[in-house]
């Protein structure tokens, strides 16, 4: 049976991995550094859907929590759906593009930490039994 905290514990380590690589592509002025900030975006965005449009969904249906902590991670997401868009224009100009990606980067570690430590345990509490059908369904969302 698939756990649903550790799938989506390994979906953060595969977007900060990605972001890892981006940031040292632009550092270095690579011409790559387009091409990685995609793939970072791309990562990131996927991983909201699955939350956004499969497991936040799932889980208030199954606990009838429709304004608690999902809500607060989807404000979240906003925040840096948000950066991520300051950074696609600012790539070109190493300081701004820094400034926003180390503040995209606090943001994601506070948000990460928060699903890790509290909200997945919870959603694999409640969904435990439909695992493997849920993390089925965000991998065809995401990819």
């Amino acid at each position: 049976m698939s756990n649903i905290k550790d799938f989506m514990t390994q979906s953060h380590r595969d977007c900060d991995e990605i972001f890892a690589q981006m940031e040292d592509a632009v550092a270095a002025k690579s011409d790559e550094a387009v091409v990685k900030f995609e793939e970072f975006a791309d990562a990131l965005t996927n991983h909201f859907k699955m939350e956004e449009m499969v497991l936040f969904p799932a889980f208030e249906e199954a606990s009838g929590m429709r304004e608690g902590p999902t809500q607060v991670m989807v404000m979240e997401h906003e925040q840096m759906r948000e950066l991520l868009s300051k950074m696609s224009r600012a790539i070109e100009d190493k300081d701004k593009f820094f400034g926003l990606s180390e503040t995209l980067m606090i943001l994601m570690q506070q948000h990460n930490m928060k699903e890790e430590q509290m909200l997945y345990t919870m959603i694999q509490e409640r969904l435990e039994d439909d695992a493997d059908h849920i993390i089925s369904r965000m991998r065809t969302v995401a990819y």
